[in-house]
């Protein structure tokens, strides 16, 4: 629906059409900080989760289906939103409150739009709230596994910090929206510190330790990769991880930090 709106062309312009005069490096820390929250990469999540998968299971097959099923969704999710932003004269830069206000105008359009937008808004919520447990599964699973408390408590009062910790986060589009550190509200602060510092910085360290501290013998084993079987593609992987993933990396943050 959002696609045959008068004015969506220019929001898929928008959307798909690069524009190489405006990418600095602070827009590739953007976009790194992005890629590597949508997979879940540098904040241990999917080194969690993959402990716990059978070892007849293929990590490179699940890594490839999780990144182009994330590619599509986030394809779609575009598609689906910037059309209409541009064809209801909306500023596509107003950040993540976008969401409640391009959605309700493309579902108002829809016959049982109402009943549509409020099957969204559940989804919605179940999308966000296993994605907070996800992280809230690396926490938990790392005191659990040296013995410092049952699953139960240690989910109890890891939550809990959390919840106090995304108090200020929450109130900042509301009683707290004036509240400024270093020009951003407090959520603003906390998001550009997790997607464009912690994460990238985590990918950075394990881009470091993996082919330091691994053997390559277990990486095969765990990759499932013998000399018959992906030894080039294994071979390009550990190149890029010890060498140009953290070149990458430290170029951009010096960069971005007017060093370089």
């Amino acid at each position: 629906r959002a696609l045959t709106l008068d004015g969506a062309g220019e929001g898929v312009r928008f959307f798909l059409q690069p524009d190489f005069s405006h990418v600095t490096s602070e827009v590739i820390l953007y976009a790194m900080g992005q890629s590597f929250f949508s997979l879940s990469v540098g904040v241990a999540v999917m080194v969690t989760y993959s402990s716990y998968l059978p070892k007849e299971e293929s990590l490179p097959r699940s890594a490839f289906s999780i990144v182009a099923l994330t590619l599509v969704i986030t394809l779609l999710a575009g598609l689906a939103i910037f059309p209409v932003v541009f064809a209801f004269g909306m500023e596509p830069s107003q950040g993540p409150g976008l969401l409640f206000i391009v959605l309700p105008a493309i579902f108002s359009k829809m016959a049982f739009g109402k009943l549509f937008f409020i099957v969204f808004l559940l989804l919605f919520f179940f999308a966000t709230i296993t994605s907070a447990i996800s992280m809230l599964e690396i926490s938990v699973a790392s005191l659990t596994s040296k013995g410092k408390g049952k699953r139960e408590k240690m989910a109890l009062i890891v939550g809990l910090l959390i919840f106090v910790v995304g108090v200020p986060s929450a109130l900042s589009f509301g009683i707290l929206s004036d509240l400024k550190i270093f020009g951003k509200t407090v959520f603003d602060l906390a998001d550009y510190a997790v997607s464009n510092v912690l994460m990238p910085l985590g990918v950075l360290l394990v881009s470091i330790f993996v082919p330091l501290k691994m053997k390559k013998d277990v990486l095969m084993k765990e990759l499932g990769v013998s000399k018959n079987k992906g030894y080039k593609l294994f071979v390009l992987w550990l190149f890029l991880l010890r060498y140009i993933a953290p070149i990458a990396i430290i170029i951009v943050f010096l960069n971005v930090l007017g060093i370089i």
